[in-house]
């Protein structure tokens, strides 16, 4: 459905290369600019390969996404990893995996997740640089992607959570 460049990782694991790094300020991230970014993707469908589920990009998602709880914690490394996502997110979506449930708790989402909440995990790479010239080595980051399920059974990408830097597995291209 995206343009990006999907690869498998050493272990066989599906990964959205991002091209570049397009907000790179990781001390002080402008998150209405990420989420003027995310607009361009309200009113996409994406399906989910290893389920099925067919995924619902609303007109709340880049304000949720830009300004969530996890959001606003979220500093330096991860902070810029979060806002880059957002260029791979329907590439992200596609090849998300290990779909998890949970009930909704808040009566805040009584609405929007009266069937409650899934979590899926996926994988993005994002290009390391050095001296502002790409090296052709990546860097992987997993993290959860949040969905919301309404009460007519509409399920809405909510958030990306949980990231954290793979360490231990580096990608790299041949670009």
């Amino acid at each position: 459905m995206g343009n990006l460049e999907i690869t498998l990782d050493k272990n066989s694991n599906k990964v959205v290369v991002l091209p570049e790094i397009i907000f790179s300020n990781k001390q002080n991230i402008d998150w209405n600019e990420v989420e003027r970014y995310l607009e361009r993707y309200v009113g996409e469908l994406v399906e989910i390969a290893e389920t099925g589920d067919i995924i619902y990009l609303g007109k709340d998602f880049p304000d949720e996404y830009a300004s969530s709880k996890y959001t606003r914690k979220a500093k330096g490394a991860r902070a810029k990893a979060k806002a880059n996502a957002a260029q791979g997110i329907i590439d992200m979506v596609e090849i998300a995996t290990d779909r998890i449930f949970r009930e909704n708790k808040k009566e805040k989402h009584s609405g929007d997740a009266a069937n409650g909440w899934y979590y899926y995990k996926t994988r993005f790479a994002l290009p390391i640089y050095d001296n502002d010239r790409k090296t052709g080595n990546y860097n992987i980051y997993s993290g959860r992607l949040v969905v919301n399920c309404t009460g007519k059974g509409k399920m809405y990408l909510y958030d990306l959570v949980d990231i954290k830097k793979e360490t231990s597995n580096p990608l790299r291209t041949s670009k």
